[in-house]
């Protein structure tokens, strides 16, 4: 489903829920090019402050990205910021959800200002400020 500039209002909210998984990390170390050893060496990774490994702050973001692209706004909408704070870490087998709420609709220019969590359970791993256009009415 699309949400167009005149259907979105603030409260509205969409959530996207996914487990990651040991492959998640892998691709998204090999698509991204961040093979930092934190999310590959479990060695590594428990000679540090998260004491084991983690995955990428920024998959868990990316999730944001699957909200606004696939539920709200919806297809055709175009991500244009995000400003996050990663505030926990998150493993192989948590289950993130990420949710992003309206806070702003700016209509002539068609911009939606988002106040995004992601978390696992009840802990927040990631926090933001997102703006999104939102995809135009087809003509009748």
């Amino acid at each position: 489903m699309t949400y167009y500039i005149d259907e979105l209002k603030p409260g509205m909210s969409e959530s996207f829920a996914r487990t990651v998984s040991e492959r998640d990390i892998e691709q998204f170390g090999e698509v991204s090019g961040d093979t930092n050893p934190m999310h590959f060496d479990e060695t590594f990774a428990k000679s540090t402050v998260f004491n084991g490994r983690i995955a990428h702050g920024v998959l868990s973001a990316s999730y944001i990205s699957t909200v606004f692209g696939m539920k709200m706004p919806g297809p055709g909408t175009i991500f244009l910021s995000l400003v996050t704070r990663f505030k926990a870490p998150v493993r192989i087998g948590d289950t993130v959800t990420a949710t992003c709420t309206v806070r702003e609709v700016i209509v002539p220019k068609r911009r939606v200002v988002f106040d995004c969590v992601c978390k696992v359970k009840d802990t927040v791993v990631v926090e933001g400020e997102a703006t999104v256009m939102a995809p135009p009415r087809p003509a009748a």
